[in-house]
């Protein structure tokens, strides 16, 4: 390609196109590289549903004020701590200007949908789903003319002396590939969870249990390519957003259909029949994303989620049937559970709840066990009206943790500290900086957005320089 552009952006969701657009606005020619076919562009972005923004006060779509205090309060007590306090607190800042900008390019919003749980005061959800917004983006990229290429898997990021110069793109039958180049480029290309083998130097065979949430094409090759530029690595290489699937859930790119609610309203056991964990440690956006997790570190990688009659409509409704039985007897072989123990768990439990007859699900309300080990903090009603229902899960991988290390202008730092002159980065592939361990819901789409936006804006300034 002779043509040579002021800045490249390598991804085709949320990040990579809040980072063009943004470009686009400070003046820069701009060309998206997309992976994958324009069928199947945006990459987890298409699962998502809502982001969360800092906000002042109520309007018709937030139901309060969010401080940025609480916020960053939030974030804190579910990661244990951002790797990255300050870049934590710049996402969080900027997060109050995101509703305006992205109205402003097309996107249109809409109320909490029925059966979501303590979101509405915090989180903005856009009309449609991240598809329709992900179709609004690039509605306004073709409007501000710029280019995007589709099927174009970048193979080789060229930079010699701290600055990018191009990237290779892999030719399709295997011969020297086309070489792109450009002033600067932004690198929004998701995390590896798509990659099994990768996963499996940190998981070992458990791996092989994961199921992944999102886009196949997230396998983590631009991450592979800074690192071996010599980026220097940040995050937890173990670390993953992580949540409870349908265990019959495809391997990949399920979305958010797959997502099982149950955890809260009833009890949950892995294949042994015991339970092993708080189900109502928290209210459900601070503590969905830890399942994923503790599911990993059960045998088998799988788990149960238990429910009765009472609780089976209180949740947003699986995708596939849950197992169903008129006695707890009959429930246990349907899921492969030795029925003794399983009545024997589910028994002890409606002991230690026998007292409590009614939950507040919308708050911490208190009605939790007595002398159950470990204990169900909030939200325990006893399991004892028929029939009862069982929902097998597996940890449903989002998106990994590791990527690399940048600055407030999201510039990527090679091994020692120092940025790259002209190489940014922004979304999963950078969200180590700031999430460490659990999540926050809709967290991921503000650190695509922020970092996405500041990006956009600083590759076309040293695109330029």
């Amino acid at each position: 390609m002779s043509e040579k552009y002021d800045v490249l952006v390598v991804g085709g969701g949320n990040a990579a196109l809040c980072a063009a657009i943004s470009a686009r606005e400070a003046g820069a020619r701009v060309m998206v590289l997309e992976r994958s076919p324009e069928n199947e562009r945006g990459g987890n972005t298409r699962h998502t549903r809502n982001i969360r923004c800092t906000h002042a006060a109520a309007d018709q779509f937030f139901s309060g004020p969010y401080s940025e205090q609480e916020h960053l309060q939030d974030l804190i007590g579910v990661t244990g701590g951002p790797a990255n306090l300050d870049l934590a607190k710049l996402a969080v800042r900027e997060s109050s200007q995101l509703p305006a900008w992205m109205s402003g390019h097309g996107v249109h919003w809409q109320q909490p949908l029925a059966g979501t749980l303590h979101l509405g005061r915090t989180n903005r959800w856009f009309l449609g789903g991240g598809k329709a917004m992900l179709n609004t983006y690039y509605r306004e990229a073709a409007r501000m003319e710029i280019d995007v290429r589709y099927n174009a898997r970048v193979e080789e990021l060229i930079i010699e002396n701290s600055r990018f110069d191009a990237v290779r793109l892999a030719h399709a039958n295997g011969g020297a590939g086309e070489i792109v180049r450009a002033g600067a480029v932004v690198v929004a290309a998701g995390g590896y969870e798509a990659n099994i083998e990768w996963l499996k130097r940190h998981w070992g065979d458990a791996a092989d249990n994961f199921i992944i949430r999102g886009s196949a094409y997230n396998d983590g090759q631009l991450l592979a390519a800074l690192m071996k530029c010599g980026a220097k690595s940040m995050g937890d290489p173990k670390g993953f957003h992580a949540i409870a699937v349908d265990a019959r859930a495809p391997k990949f790119d399920g979305g958010i259909v797959t997502r099982l609610d149950v955890v809260p309203f009833g009890i949950v056991v892995n294949r042994d029949a015991r339970r092993f964990y708080d189900e109502g440690q928290d209210i459900w956006p601070k503590r969905y994303a830890i399942w994923g997790t503790l599911i990993a570190g059960q045998p088998g990688q799988i788990a149960y989620g238990i429910v009765d009659a009472k609780a089976i409509d209180r949740f947003l409704p699986p995708m596939f049937k849950p197992y169903k039985a008129d006695t707890l007897e009959a429930l246990a072989p349907q899921l492969g559970l030795d029925s003794r123990t399983f009545v024997e768990t589910v028994t002890e439990y409606n002991r230690a709840a026998a007292a409590n007859t009614e939950i507040h699900m919308e708050r911490l309300d208190g009605v939790g066990t007595q002398g159950l080990t470990p204990p169900k903090s909030n939200w325990a009603l006893p399991i004892d009206r028929a029939p009862f229902y069982g929902l097998p899960l597996r940890p449903g991988i989002t998106f990994t943790y590791m990527g690399v290390a940048v600055d407030e202008c999201a510039r990527v730092l090679d091994q020692s500290g120092r940025p790259f002159q002209n190489v940014h980065a922004a979304g999963e592939i950078m969200s180590g900086n700031i999430l460490t361990k659990g999540y926050l819901g809709g967290f991921g789409l503000t650190i695509g957005s922020v970092f996405g936006r500041i990006a956009g804006r600083e590759a076309a300034s040293n695109a330029r320089a």
